[in-house]
């Protein structure tokens, strides 16, 4: 289980380069529920995804690069991962390509770990950190959507998606409950904890 840092990101900074690389992940997320459920475009809306995947790794290693960390980018980052994630479960839930009781399930885990957030910034801890269980269960649900949407066309590619579509559903469905299981761990532990003096908060060692 990780530690409770005491660090939060160095810098306030919002015109960033990796800033303005999650603003425009950002813009695609309507585009991308738009293209499923209107025009049911879903060529190009795995374009949108997969340019927002790019976009997702680039502004991570650009951070890094150009020494470029903010608190914004730390919060924005992994929101926009949750808001592809949502969009492409309403959407997939919506055209019965997956069960209501799996987006109910992923949806419900998100709204949960979101309502700690104030009880923790009231006891002087930082929002979580993203760790790499995390990141990984988002990128197996990021990879199962464009799989599970070639999966519903006939012929051989879409015979070939199918199951592994649905072999990253599932696997990146119970990683991402179970990382979800450590981040409550994460709190509760933060909640028998003296609460932090102004200035001296913690970090949780999860968020993605």
């Amino acid at each position: 289980m990780p530690d409770l840092p005491t660090t939060r990101p160095r810098a306030d900074r919002i015109v960033t380069v990796p800033n303005l690389l999650s603003v425009l992940r950002l813009a695609g997320v309507p585009l991308f529920l738009y293209l499923l459920l209107v025009p049911r475009a879903d060529g190009w809306a795995i374009l949108v995804l997969a340019v927002g995947g790019f976009t997702d790794w680039l502004d991570g290693k650009l951070a890094r690069l150009l020494g470029q960390y903010s608190r914004l980018g730390a919060l924005l980052d992994p929101a926009v991962d949750r808001l592809y994630i949502l969009a492409a479960l309403i959407a997939l839930g919506a055209r019965d390509v997956v069960p209501w009781w799996g987006v109910v399930a992923l949806v419900c885990r998100d709204l949960v770990l979101a309502a700690t957030l104030p009880v923790l910034r009231r006891r002087g801890y930082a929002p979580y950190r993203v760790t790499y269980l995390g990141k990984g269960a988002t990128f197996l649900l990021l990879y199962a959507f464009p799989l599970l949407l070639l999966g519903q066309n006939t012929g051989f590619w879409g015979e070939l998606a199918r199951p592994f579509g649905y072999g990253f559903a599932i696997w990146g469905t119970a990683l991402y409950l179970y990382s979800g299981a450590l981040y409550l761990t994460q709190f509760v532990l933060a909640m028998r904890s003296p609460v932090q003096p102004p200035g001296v908060g913690g970090r949780l060692g999860g968020g993605d």
